[in-house]
């Protein structure tokens, strides 16, 4: 027997949880959340997004204080920054706890503490930390649970100098030194931030370049930038042999024979869903090895009134698509009206400094035999970026000669994650109206960030004057943008630059 009967009931309260949780309270539904955590939010709030970004942000201000002339003028005295981060930390996720807790409480969503398990197809018993039990019943449910750092068996993440992307969040000391094992997204962040508090980092590459999915140039330019900037060694090509660790720090043996010893190491490779405690078994559900449930195209399970979203169903595994998702599967569980599949994901990585890409990239272009032309412009000449003194990086558009459709966005460099969305509201729009002529005929406040778009179209029609025509089916009131010499301010006609160009 049910203690409480719900139109939904979402299990988590991370990006997607939340997102599904609130939209379908504002379509007037009862509705209920389970966490397991002590607070809402989920590993996005805890231990994931929220953490992880605001320490590269704190980092980001003292890199910034210590290349200060004035403040190196003026002197001041050593100290050891890491205290100061995790108390930054904590206060700011304190901050997003009590106001997402605000969100259920104003929409009347009853947040149910505790473990949720599937008894039933339209039941599940919450078990609390006291051991106490309740069942509730419901129309819908969406699986939001999340997922936590992959953890091979045969490392000893109990040891105290062995961390995983979680536990590195807290310490307990200042490590020295410290081996990175993945050099994926999360290995590549916490490899700007620990490298930029002064720890010698080495970063395990188990392939031939970093983030291989990026633009070629720009992975090369985030390789050189933490080489050359921050002081990182990278291994490429080097696979994990076993792991030896004492009171005095931690030897990582590769497989290729080499020895790494550190203060500490830091396992960030790879991810598991959080769906072995959910009683998966009395639905005939199964997760994949790495924990994560398949769904279709409407996010929904075997079971259609049963949804997952998020980090449990796989790629692309951000908190960006992850709240559309959840949305998303509102829609479809209660009346499939607002559905929309959730495909147009930017990437986010917030290094130092941070990348952010839209669409396919150089190599994938060729690779599909679809011809491109390309445009950029170099953030060090740009006055915004003079004035401000982050001047690593640049801007790159991808586009079709012909038609003049932007085809790819990739951003290296300061706000790279907030320049993206720029050129994402113009690739979304329909033929005619989603060409690079927009940036040149619209007027960008002067000096910006933003502008680095007009110089980069520019660049890019500079390089076809004379091959292409302008296209006449451009929208009504706005003319196509003719070629023309552009200030030495607007664009470099020259080569493209190199990795080492980009990254000065």
């Amino acid at each position: 027997m049910t203690d409480k009967q719900y139109d939904l009931v979402v299990i988590g309260t991370g990006p997607s949880g939340e997102s599904a949780a609130l939209s379908a309270a504002k379509k007037g539904r009862s509705i209920a959340v389970i966490e397991r955590g002590r607070d809402v939010g989920g590993n996005c709030t805890h231990l994931g997004t929220i953490p992880s970004k605001t320490l590269r942000q704190a980092v980001k201000q003292i890199l910034s204080i210590q290349s200060s002339q004035v403040l190196r003028d003026l002197g001041h005295p050593d100290w050891s920054p890491l205290p100061w981060l995790l108390d930054r930390l904590h206060r700011v996720v304190g901050e997003q706890v009590h106001m997402r807790s605000s969100f259920y409480a104003r929409n009347g969503i009853d947040v149910i503490s505790g473990n949720g398990r599937f008894s039933a197809e339209n039941e599940i018993t919450v078990t609390d930390v006291q051991r106490n039990t309740r069942t509730i019943g419901f129309k819908k449910a969406v699986i939001a649970t999340g997922s936590r750092p992959y953890e091979p068996p045969d490392v000893d993440f109990s040891h105290p100098r062995i961390f995983n992307s979680d536990t590195i969040l807290d310490p307990g000391f200042t490590p020295g030194s410290m081996i990175i094992y993945g050099a994926g997204v999360i290995g590549s962040e916490y490899a700007s931030i620990f490298s930029g508090i002064g720890v010698k980092v080495q970063l395990i590459n188990s392939r031939e370049r970093l983030l291989s999915f990026l633009d070629d140039e720009i992975s090369d330019a985030l390789s050189y930038h933490l080489r050359l900037t921050h002081g990182v060694l990278i291994r490429h090509n080097e696979e994990y042999g076993r792991i030896e660790a004492d009171e005095d720090g931690v030897t990582l043996h590769l497989k290729s024979g080499k020895r790494v010893w550190a203060d500490a190491l830091l396992w960030a490779n790879g991810r598991t869903g959080n769906t072995d405690e959910l009683g998966l078994d009395v639905l005939g559900l199964t997760p994949n090895e790495r924990g994560q449930l398949a769904v279709d195209e409407r996010y929904r399970t075997r079971h259609a009134h049963i949804h997952a979203v998020g980090d449990v169903i796989g790629s692309p595994s951000l908190a960006s698509a992850a709240y559309g998702q959840g949305r998303a599967a509102t829609a479809d569980a209660l009346n499939g009206q607002g559905f929309r599949h959730v495909d147009d994901v930017p990437t986010g990585i917030y290094t130092i400094p941070e990348i952010s890409s839209l669409g396919p990239t150089e190599r994938e272009l060729t690779e599909a035999r679809r011809p491109y032309e390309v445009g950029q412009a170099l953030f060090q000449e740009t006055a915004r970026a003079q004035i401000t003194g982050d001047t690593v990086g640049m801007l790159k558009l991808l586009f079709d000669p012909r038609t003049r459709e932007l085809l790819g966005i990739h951003c290296f460099g300061d706000q790279a994650s907030e320049i993206v969305h720029i050129g994402q509201a113009i690739m979304s729009q329909p033929s005619g109206c989603n060409t690079i002529d927009y940036f040149v005929n619209t007027t960008f406040n002067y000096p910006t960030m933003a502008e680095a778009y007009r110089t980069a179209a520019l660049d890019g029609l500079n390089r076809i004057n004379g091959v292409f025509p302008a296209p006449t089916d451009c929208p009504p009131g706005r003319e196509a943008a003719q070629t023309e010499d552009a200030l030495p301010s607007d664009v470099d006609d020259e080569s493209t630059p190199k990795a080492a160009h980009v990254a000065q």
